[in-house]
């Protein structure tokens, strides 16, 4: 395909993307590999989903391109685990940091832990930490894949095998996992010896920065963990979200 959304109208897309529907994970990952090889890569946080997605790339293609976002802010246990898949697997992970400049300047302007004052400086700190990388490893890609699944997060309930990412130039966005539940997830680690965050032993199922991320109390929703002082429902960082609104925020006095 290499060109991705610009040799093919909406019809053709919707067409393609219902008939990726019925395929199971591996053959998703495969098509995508072979339709879009070498300008496609998966994004991994290194969560239980992404490394199931790791181990599958390793099976199909050990060549794959994986790229993750090194905030700066990560858990020693995600650390700890790129450095068990790169043993493991012997795959190249492509880090990407946040802009120096841009992470300095908003430390100085509103200190460290500005994300705990409001949800508007939050998102500022996942701009400058997560979207902003994201948008550069995308922005020579003609398709990204992802550890999405439709029962993360109501915002993700109608997410579909193949997307057209509209917020990153019209460029593919595939889902290999989107129709698995945890269960299967976790069947699939165990059932393969998929190494995995040990944060998840101890109640994290969703593992972001380091001081965003707490463990959840049982009966909590499994994202309940992700911005844990935040009162909204359905929270989300900014890389999986259609737009990426300006955020304007005022300097400390």
């Amino acid at each position: 395909m290499g060109d991705g959304k610009a040799a093919l109208n909406k019809i053709e897309i919707d067409r393609l993307s219902k008939d990726l529907e019925p395929r199971n994970a591996e053959g998703v990952v495969s098509w995508a590999l072979k339709e879009f090889n070498p300008r496609v890569a998966l994004s991994s946080s290194f969560g239980a989903e992404d490394m199931v997605l790791i181990d599958m790339l390793s099976k199909i293609d050990a060549s794959a391109r994986i790229f993750t976002l090194d905030t700066g802010r990560l858990p020693q246990e995600t650390y700890n685990l790129v450095d068990e898949v790169r043993d493991r697997y012997h795959m190249d992970i492509e880090v990407l940091f946040p802009d120096t400049s841009a992470v300095e300047k908003m430390v100085r302007e509103h200190g460290l832990n500005l994300f705990y004052e409001s949800v508007e400086f939050r998102k500022l700190c996942c701009n400058v930490r997560k979207v902003e990388p994201l948008n550069r490893a995308l922005s020579g890609l003609d398709a990204w894949i992802t550890g999405l699944r439709k029962d993360q997060a109501q915002t993700r309930a109608s997410t579909r095998k193949l997307e057209v990412d509209e917020a990153h130039n019209g460029i593919f966005k595939v889902n290999p996992l989107v129709d698995w539940s945890s269960e299967m997830v976790w069947e699939y680690i165990r059932a393969n010896s998929v190494p995995y965050n040990k944060l998840h032993d101890r109640g994290f199922p969703s593992i972001g920065c380091e001081p965003c991320t707490r463990a959840i109390k049982p009966g909590e929703d499994q994202r309940a963990g992700r911005w844990w002082w935040e009162l909204e429902a359905n929270k989300e960082c900014g890389i999986h979200t259609h737009e990426t609104p300006e955020i304007k925020v005022t300097t400390r006095t």
